[in-house]
C-alpha cells in the first residue's frame, strides 16, 4: 500500500505564504514525477506545479514566479512554497505522484487534500 499525506494548509491573508507538504510513504521502490493539482469549489483540478526526479520543476502561468516545488528524495516527499497568494489561490490542494512499487508495477496515486483558504 501507498499513501500521499499533504499537510500545511491553512487560513492565510492575501500576500501572504504559505508551505505545503506531502510524504509519500509504504511500499515504494521509485517514484518519478510528482505534482501539485488544486481544485476550487465547482472547478475542475488544475495543475499547479511539476516536479521531475531529477528536480526540474514546471508551472503554469497563473502561478509562476509565485510558487515553487521542490523535492526531497531522500525522504519521499514535495514541498509547495506560495508566496504572495491571492484569493483565487484559494482551493484544496492535492499532491499526485508517479510512482513505482515493484521494479515491474506502476501507478498514480493521490494524496487526500488540504484546504488552503487566502481571504482578502
Amino acid at each position: 500500500q501507498v499513501q500521499l499525506v499533504e499537510s500545511g494548509g491553512g487560513l492565510v491573508q492575501a500576500g501572504g505564504s504559505l508551505r505545503l507538504s506531502c510524504a509519500a510513504s509504504g511500499s515504494i521502490f521509485r517514484i518519478d514525477n510528482m505534482y501539485w493539482y488544486r481544485q476550487a469549489p465547482g472547478k475542475r483540478r488544475d495543475l499547479v506545479a511539476t516536479i521531475t526526479s531529477a528536480g526540474t520543476a514546471n508551472y503554469p502561468d497563473s502561478v509562476k514566479g509565485r510558487f515553487t516545488i521542490t523535492r526531497d528524495n531522500a525522504k519521499n516527499t514535495i514541498y509547495l512554497q506560495m508566496n504572495s497568494l491571492k484569493p483565487e489561490d484559494t482551493a484544496v490542494y492535492y499532491c499526485n505522484a508517479d510512482l513505482w512499487t515493484t521494479k515491474w508495477s506502476t501507478d498514480n496515486y493521490w494524496g487526500q487534500g488540504t484546504q488552503v483558504t487566502v481571504s482578502s
